[in-house]
């Protein structure tokens, strides 16, 4: 599964049960964003111990943070499913906002690189 375009990609790597960004993802709006969120959503359905590698997206606006937040709290829902987000501490909306998506899913495992 890949979604690509000239300013970002999105793609779920099965092999290592990780769904990767990278680039600029500044979509207008949450309808925008439902082709990532079902990539999202079928990467966890094949993998209940799923990472979302985030380490590569340098920029995400609120409309994308709030469909993160929305994923999040699906996952959490489904009881049995295990959230991994890797960031990194060089991307600044990182630093401030994945933080935030812990307190929505306390289970949730964040992982920041150098």
């Amino acid at each position: 599964m890949e979604i690509k375009t000239d300013d970002y990609r999105v793609w779920y790597e099965s092999a290592v049960g990780t769904v990767f960004f990278k680039g600029f993802l500044r979509l207008p709006g949450i309808p925008e964003y439902q082709s990532i969120m079902n990539l999202m959503l079928g990467a966890i359905a094949q993998s209940p111990h799923l990472i979302l590698d985030l380490q590569e997206l340098e920029f995400l606006n609120s409309s994308g943070i709030s469909m993160l937040s929305m994923f999040v709290v699906k996952v959490r829902n489904q009881g049995d499913a295990q959230l991994t987000l890797q960031g990194s501490n060089k991307v600044f909306w990182q630093t401030k906002s994945l933080r935030n998506l812990q307190r929505l899913m306390p289970a949730l495992n964040l992982v920041y690189s150098h």
